[in-house]
């Protein structure tokens, strides 16, 4: 099991340590401002842990809400490693390729169409969206299915508080997401990777769990353009693919909506993409994971559901071997 809802004073040191660290990240640039940092992809020694602090405060801070949402194991990824290693193929195929390119990204203004089975449709601001005084911070593990895992300490608000807002109706059956689509400002786009723009989609349960979250930050500062800025799904218990980045388009439908990699290539990507170790991708194991951050040959053992067993019951009387 990875999430704790105990009171946040029960934590242990290990488990807050990392976060102790970023949280003083106002202090370190007042003392001497942002320490720049390499590429950091191996284990962190305490220095490296300190200077990831203060690299995360060169971002724009959030103010936002401690939860007790956090894993029982593992350390928090690395700052650099966590923006420095990503999956966003509008930009590129390469893991670098995000850092390098997304400043391209135009993310302010940034407005998201509602449309579909819901009382309330339309295009709205960011900030008509998201209740920015009530931001929580959620440490949340990160599992994609290349397999590899972060640790993540994301800022953000259920998606079920977004959702409601639109008040859908009973037609609405899942939610289906799109992903911001300029062909002048993402390189990545000019080839056909998928068919573009990004597609991805929640059965409504799913989308209204409270594991749940639209996240517009990390490591208390806002979101960075290669991680989804300004707001992207975060989907703990399914593989990382699942959490869209950089939503333009929210539309409450009533049929399983079409999904970018489940087009792309249906044998080795579902529409339910839940963490399962039992279900080997077609060309690799899924049963363990490489730690990001903690030293090329370092590895854990792949959790059913990622570890967040509550969803359990949202998959009852489901082959997960079949509706994978």
């Amino acid at each position: 099991m990875l999430i704790r809802k105990a009171p946040i004073a029960g934590l242990t040191e290990n488990d807050v340590t990392p976060k102790r660290l970023y949280m003083n990240r106002r202090k370190i640039m007042a003392a001497g401002g942002a320490v720049a940092l390499t590429a950091a992809c191996s284990g962190p020694q305490p220095d490296a842990e300190a200077q990831s602090a203060a690299r995360a405060g060169a971002g724009e801070p959030l103010s936002f809400r401690e939860t007790a949402y956090t894993v029982s194991d593992g350390e928090l990824t690395p700052y650099d490693a966590v923006t420095g290693y990503n999956n966003f193929y509008e930009f590129g195929v390469g893991k670098s390729d995000p850092a390098r390119f997304a400043d391209a990204m135009t993310t302010d203004p940034w407005s998201v169409e509602i449309s579909g089975h819901a009382e309330r449709t339309g295009v709205f601001g960011l900030e008509d969206i998201i209740d920015f005084n009530a931001l929580e911070e959620r440490i949340y593990r990160l599992r994609c299915v290349e397999a590899w895992s972060m640790v993540i300490p994301w800022i953000g608000v259920p998606l079920s508080t977004i959702l409601e807002q639109f008040r859908p109706t009973s037609d609405a059956r899942y939610v289906a997401f799109e992903t911001y689509l300029n062909r002048d400002e993402m390189r990545g786009v000019r080839f056909p990777v998928l068919d573009w723009p990004y597609r991805e989609g929640l059965r409504m349960d799913e989308a209204m769990h409270p594991l749940t979250i639209m996240a517009v930050g990390l490591y208390g500062e806002v979101l960075p353009n290669q991680n989804g800025a300004p707001m992207r799904l975060v989907v703990p218990w399914k593989y990382g693919f699942k959490s869209i980045k950089s939503i333009s388009r929210i539309r409450f439908v009533a049929e399983e909506p079409e999904t970018s990699w489940k087009q792309s290539a249906p044998r080795e990507y579902g529409f339910y993409s839940n963490v399962n170790p039992n279900r080997s991708h077609p060309r690799w194991s899924q049963s363990s994971e490489r730690v990001i951050g903690a030293g090329p040959f370092t590895r854990r053992d792949t959790e059913m559901f990622n570890g967040y067993d509550e969803v359990a019951p949202l998959y009852a009387g489901m082959d997960l071997n079949e509706d994978y």
